[in-house]
């Protein structure tokens, strides 16, 4: 972009853990000046994982307040009145109790885009949850191992993130603010979208129908093969050598089984075909 977009605008955050700071740092690549509020306890993922903690808050403004004392509430007001949106994660009744909540916010700061990141929506946003919690009930997990993808959180923050630029657009110059919410919930019910009309599903041409889609073993690593259309499965094909009329699974598996994986990416990016080798899950 030639200009950011969001230069002028202020942005006050008391969001924790992922999907705020992550909206956060989002509307701080758009331009956005950042202040993270943060309670005396701090943010959890600053110790679970300080160094995701350190990237998403690269460049902003933190600062420490007792928003549940009397003094912290008045500076909580003060850094307020410099807002244009407010971020919050906290439960719908956890923001009434600190005088947070987007009507309470609203009467005293009548400009402020409030984006509220909840787990569920209506009459549940009390209800405790996270990731995991949101992606089961969306059919996005299968049994075992816990998601390695925490995908709620992450697609919930780009939500957070539309339903701000939103609001400052219906704002404009001289007008009132708004309030949206966001469920975590909604955004994993999102993603399941492909699921829901069996898209990916076993015998499905994305679940492992079509021997042209999907991840192999090479002499090392891995190999994801996206030969989805006609054109692309076709150049497999013939660059390979196979028998279209074959098993083409076998001979794929075959094929791929002679060369590491860097070597069939660099060999799929020649020929136009795509090709890709598996990064480790800390690439």
């Amino acid at each position: 972009m030639s200009a950011a977009p969001l230069a002028g605008v202020r942005v006050v955050t008391i969001a924790l853990n992922l999907p705020g700071p992550v909206a956060a740092a989002r509307l701080q690549e758009l331009g956005a000046d950042i202040v993270t509020v943060l309670p005396p306890s701090g943010d959890p993922v600053a110790t679970l994982v300080p160094a995701l903690y350190e990237e998403l808050h690269r460049g902003q403004s933190v600062r420490t307040v007792d928003m549940k004392s009397q003094a912290g509430a008045a500076e909580m007001e003060q850094i307020l009145a410099e807002a244009d949106v407010f971020l919050t994660s906290h439960r719908s009744g956890a923001l009434r109790r600190l005088g947070l909540d987007a009507d309470a916010v609203r009467a005293r700061h009548r400009r402020i885009c409030q984006v509220d990141i909840t787990g569920y929506d209506g009459d549940r946003t009390d209800v405790p949850g996270h990731d995991i919690n949101y992606q089961a009930a969306a059919g996005l997990l299968a049994p075992g191992a816990p998601p390695r993808i925490l995908a709620a959180d992450l697609h919930g923050a780009e939500r957070a993130v539309s339903a701000a630029l939103a609001l400052l657009w219906a704002r404009g110059a001289d007008g009132d603010g708004g309030h949206a919410t966001v469920a975590l919930a909604d955004a994993a019910h999102a993603l399941a979208l492909p699921n829901r009309h069996r898209m990916t599903g076993p015998r499905s041409p994305l679940g492992g129908a079509l021997p042209h889609y999907g991840v192999y073993p090479a002499a090392e690593g891995h190999v994801a093969v996206g030969a989805l259309e006609p054109h692309f499965a076709a150049a497999l094909v013939e660059g390979l050598g196979l028998d279209a009329d074959g098993d083409v699974r076998a001979q794929l598996t075959e094929a791929l089984s002679r060369h590491d994986a860097a070597h069939w990416q660099a060999w799929g990016e020649e020929r136009g075909i795509p090709l890709t080798a598996l990064a480790s899950p800390t690439a």
